[in-house]
């Protein structure tokens, strides 16, 4: 199998672009893994895989798979690669793009300057949706780790996000927390673990711990959910800036509706890859 692939990135958080549209493309878990490595491979924190729509209403598939090689929902920095990517590619001719995933159905609007709107749908907040082993929903949650009680908010935008407000994300645990809270039993999915330090209502620094890749430089579902779960408190208003250490993106959500983001999407490179090894 000899593949076309394109290396692109959303502030930093990077992937391996491949079009199932116009070739035959066959995935598994091990070799994913094995293109994932940084060492050994062409490295990346997840890959994106384009594919033909299964309904008429959508103008293509889009797959996510993490660097473990497991497949989750939704990727808000990896959505706007995707619109970039399929437009570059001449794959559609129109900035607007709709787009089915695991998680649900996506809008994605490539503006006039490059930067990328994406429609990232209705953040769900039921326990049971997320999901989430709580009895009602709650703006914040108790979660006991290692026999210390933190309060969390719990999103999922498509995927399963909790929210850790701090007091300074430089200095937050991420290392040794997030993988804890990523893999708490009360998250049956397993989950993202954001931390958010809220700067001002209009503006928030955040660090991600993503569901089987580990910290990135940036999560576009994450900054939804963490801007989501500080409405909801109290502490945001409709219009926010998420720092991340990748850069910035611009998260809109009145209190209801669907969440809107828009940020930067960047190609790196192309090349081609066949039994894993990259040219």
């Amino acid at each position: 199998m000899r593949l076309k692939f394109t290396k692109m990135h959303g502030l930093g958080n990077d992937f391996m672009v491949i079009d199932g549209v116009t070739q035959a493309v066959e995935l598994n878990e091990s070799q994913i893994e094995k293109w994932a490595s940084r060492n050994f491979g062409i490295g990346f924190d997840q890959l994106l895989l384009v594919e033909p729509p299964s309904r008429p209403d959508r103008d293509f598939r889009y797959r996510i798979f993490n660097a473990d090689g497991s497949e989750v929902e939704n990727c808000g920095n990896g959505a706007r690669c995707f619109a970039r990517f399929v437009l570059d590619n001449k794959l559609i001719d129109n900035p607007l793009i709709r787009v089915e995933t695991a998680g649900g159905d996506l809008e994605l609007h490539v503006q006039d300057d490059g930067q990328v709107t994406v429609d990232m749908g209705r953040p769900r907040l039921r326990p049971e949706k997320i999901p989430f082993n709580a009895s009602e929903r709650a703006a914040l949650y108790p979660l006991n780790v290692n026999g210390e009680v933190l309060h969390i908010g719990a999103v999922s935008m498509g995927n399963p996000h909790a929210v850790l407000k701090v007091e300074n994300v430089d200095t937050a645990p991420v290392e040794t927390l997030g993988p804890l809270i990523e893999n708490h039993a009360d998250f049956p999915q397993r989950v993202n673990a954001g931390f958010m330090e809220v700067v001002d209502r209009n503006h928030i620094k955040l660090r991600v711990f993503e569901r089987g890749v580990g910290e990135t430089l940036a999560c576009g579902t994450g900054a939804c959910a963490a801007v989501v779960s500080g409405i909801i408190n109290g502490w945001l208003d409709p219009r926010v800036s998420v720092k991340l250490p990748g850069g910035e993106l611009i998260i809109e959500w009145p209190g209801e509706g669907n969440v809107m983001m828009t940020g930067p999407a960047s190609r790196v490179f192309e090349g081609y890859i066949s039994e894993g090894v990259a040219s």
